[in-house]
């Protein structure tokens, strides 16, 4: 070992690793930018967290809410961070939030959740397959028992065969306890899978660890009626009289853009039915230390409008991918675990309220955002944040 490294070793190798790195780049400017100050004093942190390391981006971070969530643990309110670099964006999802509060709150449930990883078996033939998928069927138990070894909070919720030739692909599906739980369903897998490949009355020809099926990082539409991750849904009843005070539109008029939105959504081949729930899922998620690369899967969902009989407006939010965890991956570096920290929702115990939050914070944005194309405001209020212009509306939608 070289002396200079020696000097490092005892005191910091990542920061040691880290300052060879910009020395090949040659590039002071950018290193003194994102190598800064706070970035090598948290450079250990990282460690598990990327590899060849550089330092980090600062995004900025805004604030919606408060937002009142009824949710299956009582009616909170939150104060929601949002990471973007979008002009706009924190400020037509404060706007939803405020009005969801306005209307007492939306009631919200994570009616659903499991992970899945889809392993495949290849084989000579169809029966050799079919004989493979019954094996695996009266193994179920003996596959449940792997998975404690393997995690402390994962769980194998439910093993399913589906033969494709002289495939068989096996979806295996966990509860994932406070993770997101990639990595533990992956795990949990590999063990099962290499225990599966041993014993199994006929040999497989080979086998790969997920062949595509489970959804991961993709829209799928599979997942509309099922779920990965957690399935939340979330709605609100909002007085006509809010929404014309708050959003210059009126129930009617929404829901015109909503029907219109869905066939327009359906003409484009789109994956469910809804505005813009990337926008707030991935500003949420960047924020709170989430894989941000779930919004894939994350923003597939249905938003559904209707009015009431009472001339109010009806609105909710179907998300059956919400992939998200308060535990693990980089929940626990400083940034995220204080954004966290601002909702209340960093530890254990809390995956099922974020998951409520991020419905919340979702249908409030389809409010804020389709209130807006209704109002004529959407390119005003984007000319006016991004570039200071003066707002005014689209003529022909007051």
């Amino acid at each position: 070992m070289d002396a200079s490294r020696q000097a490092y070793t005892n005191a910091d190798s990542t920061t040691f690793e880290t300052s060879v790195r910009w020395n090949r780049l040659q590039a002071p400017a950018a290193k003194a930018e994102i190598f800064d100050r706070k970035a090598r004093a948290n450079a250990s942190l990282y460690s598990h967290n990327i590899e060849g390391y550089l330092g980090t981006v600062n995004i900025p971070v805004g604030i919606a809410g408060p937002i009142r969530i009824c949710g299956a643990s009582g009616t909170h309110d939150y104060s929601v961070p949002l990471a973007t670099t979008e002009a706009a964006l924190v400020a037509s999802y404060n706007r939803g939030a405020r009005l969801v509060s306005s209307a007492g709150g939306c009631h919200v449930r994570v009616v659903d959740e499991g992970v899945s990883r889809t392993p495949m078996f290849a084989f000579t033939n169809v029966v050799e397959a079919v004989r493979f998928a019954e094996f695996v069927a009266a193994n179920r138990d003996r596959m449940t028992d792997i998975v404690p070894q393997i995690t402390r909070f994962g769980l194998l919720k439910s093993v399913r065969t589906i033969i494709e030739g002289n495939h068989v692909y096996v979806d295996l599906r966990y509860t994932t306890g406070d993770a997101a739980g990639q990595n533990m369903v992956t795990f949990a897998s590999d063990a099962i899978c290499q225990s599966l490949f041993e014993s199994s009355p006929v040999t497989p020809r080979y086998w790969f660890l997920e062949a595509n099926l489970s959804g991961d990082k993709k829209a799928a539409s599979q997942s509309l009626a099922d779920v990965r991750g957690k399935r939340v849904v979330a709605d609100v009843i909002v007085p006509g009289s809010l929404i014309e005070r708050v959003l210059h539109t009126t129930p009617v008029r929404m829901t015109e853009y909503w029907s219109a939105g869905a066939v327009g959504g359906v003409m484009s081949g789109t994956t469910g039915i809804q505005g813009h729930f990337a926008n707030g899922l991935a500003a949420l998620y960047l924020a709170c230390g989430q894989d941000v690369a779930c919004v894939a899967e994350s923003a597939t969902g249905v938003t559904r409008m209707e009015v009431t009989d009472e001339g109010d407006l009806y609105t909710s939010v179907t998300l059956p991918n919400i992939i998200v965890g308060t535990v693990g991956g980089g929940t626990g570096l400083p940034s995220a675990r204080a954004c966290l920290d601002i909702l209340g929702l960093s530890g254990p115990g809390k995956s099922e309220a974020l998951a409520e939050v991020c419905a919340g914070i979702v249908l409030a944005g389809e409010l804020s955002i389709i209130g807006a194309f209704c109002s004529g405001d959407f390119a005003a209020a984007h000319r006016s944040l991004s570039r200071g212009a003066t707002m005014q509306r689209s003529k022909g939608n007051e």
